[in-house]
C-alpha cells in the first residue's frame, strides 16, 4: 500500500472510526460520538431483537390477561368495580407495570452488557481510543437504552389501551414516566456495574434482592397502605413507587397532593444524575488506566 492511498482502522461500533481518512474526522466525534455509541448498541441490539420484540409485545399481553382477566375480576367480585381509589383493579395496576417495564429494560441493559464492555469484549476500550470520551460513552449508551425504553413503553401503553385500562387522551404521558422511572433506577445500576471488574453473582444478588423486593413492595400490585409500617421503607426508596404515583396522577388523576408530585419528580431527576455523573466517572477511571 503507498502512502497516498487512504487508510481505513475500523472502530468497534458502526459510525466509530478511529483514524480514518474517509470517516469521521475528530470534529465529528466530538459533536456526534455519543450518537455513535448509541448506533453501535442499536446495530448489536440485532443479535438478540427477535427476544426483544417477542417480550416486548408478549409480557404487557400476559399482564393484561393475568391482571385484567384473572385477579382484576376476584378484586371486583370483592369490592366492586371501582375497588381501588375509585378506579378498577385493571386501571390501578396498569400504570405500575408500565413503569415496570421500564425497570426491566434498565436491569437488562445495565448489568451483563456493562460489565461485557468493559472485560469480556472490550468495545469501550476501542470506543476510547477512536477517540470517544467516557463522557460519550455513556452517554450513548443511556441514549440507546432511553430509546430501548421508549419503544418499549409505547407498545406497553397501546396495549393497556386496547384492554381499557389506561385511557388514550391522558395515559400517553405515562410513558415518559415509565422512561424517567427506568432511567432513574438504570442509572445507578450502571455505574454499579462499571465499578465490576469480575463477575461473582452480583447481578444475581441485585435481581433478588433488589428487583424483586422493589416491584413486589413499591404499592404496584396494590395501595401502599396494604403493607405493614416497617415494610414502607422500601417504597419510599425505590423509584418505581415514585414513578408510578407520578404515572397514576398523568393516567387517572390519582388523588395525590401536588407537592408530593413534585417531591415524586425530584427523587427521580436526582437519582438520574447522580448515577449517571457517577457512572461517568467510574467510566473514565478505568478508561483512564
Amino acid at each position: 500500500m503507498s502512502v497516498d492511498e487512504p487508510t481505513t482502522e475500523t472502530g468497534v461500533g458502526a459510525g466509530v472510526a478511529v483514524r480514518s481518512r474517509n470517516g469521521p474526522r475528530p470534529s465529528s466525534s466530538a459533536r456526534w460520538g455519543s450518537w455513535y455509541v448509541a448506533e453501535h448498541s442499536l446495530r448489536r441490539l440485532k443479535g438478540y431483537g427477535g427476544t426483544v420484540v417477542a417480550t416486548a409485545f408478549g409480557t404487557p399481553v400476559l399482564y393484561m390477561i393475568a391482571f385484567g382477566v384473572g385477579l382484576a375480576s376476584l378484586v371486583t367480585a370483592h369490592l366492586g368495580p371501582h375497588a381501588i381509589n375509585g378506579v378498577s383493579y385493571l386501571t390501578f395496576v396498569a400504570p405500575a407495570l408500565l413503569c415496570a417495564a421500564g425497570i426491566t429494560v434498565a436491569a437488562e441493559e445495565f448489568t451483563y452488557p456493562i460489565m461485557m464492555g468493559f472485560k469480556w469484549n472490550p468495545v469501550f476500550v476501542g470506543m476510547n481510543s477512536a477517540p470517544l470520551s467516557a463522557r460519550q460513552i455513556v452517554n450513548g449508551l443511556v441514549i440507546f437504552v432511553a430509546i430501548r425504553m421508549s419503544v418499549t413503553a409505547l407498545i406497553y401503553f397501546a396495549i393497556t389501551s386496547l384492554f381499557g385500562a389506561v385511557p388514550f387522551s391522558s395515559g400517553w404521558l405515562s410513558v415518559p414516566v415509565a422512561i424517567l422511572t427506568g432511567l432513574a433506577f438504570g442509572a445507578p445500576l450502571m455505574a454499579f456495574s462499571a465499578s465490576l471488574t469480575e463477575d461473582r453473582g452480583q447481578f444475581a444478588l441485585v435481581m433478588r434482592f433488589v428487583v424483586v423486593p422493589m416491584t413486589l413492595f413499591s404499592g404496584t400490585m396494590f395501595p401502599l397502605t396494604q403493607l405493614p409500617e416497617w415494610l414502607r421503607w422500601i417504597a419510599w426508596i425505590s423509584p418505581l413507587w415514585h414513578g408510578t404515583e407520578v404515572a397514576r396522577v398523568v393516567s387517572y388523576g390519582a388523588d395525590v397532593a401536588p407537592w408530593l408530585i413534585a417531591v415524586h419528580l425530584a427523587v427521580l431527576v436526582v437519582l438520574l444524575v447522580l448515577g449517571w455523573a457517577l457512572a461517568v466517572r467510574i467510566t473514565r477511571k478505568r478508561l483512564d488506566k
